[in-house]
C-alpha cells in the first residue's frame, strides 16, 4: 500500500543544535499515528514541519506522492490543533468553532447542527456564546479541538491537545477522538508524552528520543516487544487514583489510610497515587486492603488482565423508541425530509431556539437527486412550559414540510448522595436506519439522549464511560429499547497469573512500596 505521508531523512537544526537527526517514517491513510516521547525529543518539531509551520534543514516530505516542502501551510490538506490554543479572541465559542464552515458558505442551520454536535462532544454545549477569553485553559483547548474536527480535514495534526484537560475528561476525549477518526476515515497524527494515551488511541506508535526514532509499531508490538531499555521503561500502564498525602509515609485514597514509602509532601496535599497493574494481587476479599467486583478478564498470553471495580458508578436508564418511518417526499421540488419526535425538559422550554429544535428532532431535508442537504427555513410550533405533547412543523423554502411531536416532561435525573454525583439523560426517538448507519453508536446514543453527569461537590463534568443497550444494532426492528448510561467508579487494572471469575468478589493486596505518590502537576 502506498504511504499517504513520507518523511525522508528529515534533519532540523536550531542555532547549531540538531533536534531531528534524519527521520524516516511512512504514514498511511486512515491511520491514528502517535509520536510519543518526552519533552525535547523532537516530536512537536516534526509535526510542525509537516504542517508547514517550520522548514526542515535537510530532507523531503511527500504527501500523497507529491513533494510538499515548498507548499505553504494554508494549501496543505491538514488542520492543526496547537498546544497554544490560537483561538480568535474577538469571537465567542460558537463562532470560533463555526469559522471554517462559514468560510465554506455552508447554510446557517447546517452549521448550527454541526457546531452544536461538536460542542456536545467536548462538553461545551452550555458555553456556545461564552467569550473565549473568559474560559479556562482546558475549556479553550476543547474549543480548539472542536474547531479542527468540525471541518473534517484529510489529515488532522494534534500537538498534545488533551494535556490541559482534567483526567476524567481526558480519558473521555481519548475515546471520542479515536471514534471520530474511525468514523470520518481520515489520518490523525497525535503528539503526546503520555504512554497510556498512546496505547489507548493509536494504530501506530512512533517512540522518539533526542531527535531519533527508537521504534515504530502497533501498541501491542511496542508494549510486548520493546526494542531497547528506553522503550521498555517508557511504555507501561498504571492505575492512577486521586488521594491526599496525610503526612510523611501515610496517604489516603478511597477513604482509607495506607502506609507508603513517600515523604516530603505537604500535609493534606492532594496527590495522584500510581499503582502499577503488576504490583496488585488478587486475594480473597477478607484479606484484601481493597475489596471489589471483577468486571472483566482478558487473557494476554503471559498473564490475565483483570479489571476490578471497588466502587460502582452512577447509572441512569432511558427508553429509545425506534420507528421505521419513511421520509416525506416532495416530488415536484425533488426534496426529501425526515424528523423524529423528541423529548424536552420543562425548564428548557423558555430558552428553546429554532436551531435547537432542528437539532433535537434531527430534522433534515435533502435533494432526491444529489443527496445534498437543503436548509430548513421555518420551524412552526406553540410549545408551552407545561407537560404535554406539542406538534412541531419543519418547512423548506420549496414548501416541503414534516410534522413531529415534542413531549415536554419533567427532568430524568439520578443523584448519588453517597458519591456526590448526578447523572441526566432523556428518553428519545430514532429511526431504524439511523441506528444501523451509526459508526460510533455509543457516542451517538449519548448525544441523542443528551446524557450528562456532574460532580456535585466541585460542579464539574463527570465522564460517562459505559453505555449498555438491549438490542442488536445491525438487526434492530421498530420497538422500545432500554439504554443505560453509567459513570466510572473506582477501577483497578491488575496483571496477574491468577484467574478470577467475572462478577466475583475479590480483594486487592499491595505493599507500601507499590504505592507511588506523584504531585498533581506531574499529570497536568
Amino acid at each position: 500500500m502506498k504511504p499517504l505521508i513520507q518523511f525522508k531523512n528529515i534533519v532540523k537544526e536550531f542555532d547549531g543544535q540538531i533536534v531531528l537527526k534524519g527521520i524516516n517514517l511512512d504514514i498511511y491513510e486512515n491511520e491514528f499515528v502517535t509520536l510519543l516521547g518526552p519533552s525535547g525529543c523532537g516530536k512537536t518539531t516534526l509535526l510542525r514541519i509537516l504542517g508547514g509551520f517550520l522548514d526542515q534543514t535537510q530532507g523531503e516530505i511527500y504527501f500523497d506522492g507529491e513533494e510538499i516542502t515548498n507548499v505553504p501551510a494554508y494549501r496543505r490538506e491538514v488542520n492543526t490543533v496547537f498546544q497554544k490554543y490560537a483561538l480568535f479572541p474577538h469571537m465567542d465559542v460558537f463562532d470560533n468553532v463555526a469559522f471554517g464552515l462559514k468560510i465554506k458558505k455552508i447554510s446557517k442551520d447546517i452549521i448550527e447542527q454541526k457546531v452544536n454536535r461538536m460542542l456536545k462532544l467536548v462538553n461545551l454545549e452550555e458555553y456556545a456564546h461564552r467569550d473565549v477569553k473568559e474560559m479556562s485553559g482546558g475549556q479553550q483547548q476543547r474549543v480548539a479541538i472542536a474547531r479542527a474536527l468540525v471541518n473534517e480535514p484529510k489529515v488532522l495534526l494534534l500537538d498534545e491537545p488533551l494535556g490541559a484537560l482534567d483526567l476524567k475528561l481526558r480519558k473521555e476525549m481519548q475515546k471520542e477522538l479515536k471514534r471520530i477518526q474511525q468514523e470520518v476515515g481520515i489520518t490523525f497524527i497525535f503528539v503526546t508524552h503520555d504512554q497510556e494515551e498512546a496505547l489507548t488511541m493509536s494504530d501506530k506508535i512512533v517512540v522518539m528520543k533526542e531527535g531519533e526514532i527508537q521504534q515504530v509499531g502497533t501498541p501491542t508490538d511496542i508494549y510486548n516487544e520493546p526494542i531497547n531499555e528506553y522503550v521498555a521503561n517508557f511504555i507501561g500502564e498504571s492505575n492512577i487514583i486521586e488521594g491526599v498525602m496525610l503526612k510523611d509515609y501515610q496517604v489516603m485514597f478511597e477513604d482509607k489510610k495506607f502506609e507508603c514509602v513517600d515523604f516530603g509532601f505537604k500535609e493534606n496535599e492532594k496527590v495522584d497515587i500510581v499503582i502499577r497493574p503488576e504490583d496488585l494481587n488478587i486475594v480473597p476479599k477478607s484479606k484484601g486492603k481493597l475489596k471489589g467486583i471483577v468486571k472483566s478478564v482478558l487473557f494476554k498470553g503471559v498473564h490475565y488482565e483483570i479489571v476490578v471495580e471497588t466502587r460502582p458508578g452512577t447509572s441512569i436508564t432511558v427508553t429509545m423508541d425506534v420507528k421505521d418511518d419513511k421520509p416525506i417526499v416532495n416530488e415536484s421540488a425533488k426534496e426529501l425530509m425526515s424528523a423524529n419526535n423528541f423529548n424536552l425538559d420543562i425548564e428548557d422550554v423558555k430558552e428553546l431556539t429554532d436551531a435547537e429544535i432542528i437539532a433535537r428532532a434531527d430534522a433534515q431535508a435533502w435533494s432526491s437527486e444529489t443527496d445534498e442537504l437543503i436548509s430548513i427555513v421555518k420551524v412552526s410550533h406553540d410549545i408551552q412550559p407545561h407537560k404535554g405533547t406539542y406538534p412541531v412543523t419543519f418547512t423548506t423554502a420549496a414548501g416541503t414540510s414534516c410534522t413531529v411531536n415534542m413531549i415536554v416532561k419533567d427532568q430524568n435525573r439520578v443523584e448519588s448522595q453517597e458519591y456526590a454525583e448526578e447523572i441526566f439523560a432523556e428518553d428519545f426517538f430514532k429511526k431504524v436506519d439511523e441506528i444501523q448507519d451509526s459508526v460510533a453508536l455509543e457516542t451517538d446514543l449519548k448525544i441523542w439522549a443528551n446524557a450528562q453527569a456532574w460532580d456535585l461537590d466541585e460542579d464539574i463534568p463527570v465522564e460517562i464511560t459505559t453505555v449498555d443497550y438491549d438490542f442488536d444494532p445491525e438487526n434492530i426492528t421498530p420497538g422500545q429499547y432500554q439504554v443505560t448510561f453509567k459513570t466510572t467508579g473506582y477501577e483497578y487494572k491488575v496483571h496477574t497469573t491468577d484467574y478470577a471469575e467475572v462478577d466475583s468478589m475479590v480483594g486487592l493486596s499491595f505493599d507500601p512500596e507499590d504505592i507511588h505518590i506523584m504531585s498533581k502537576e506531574t499529570f497536568s
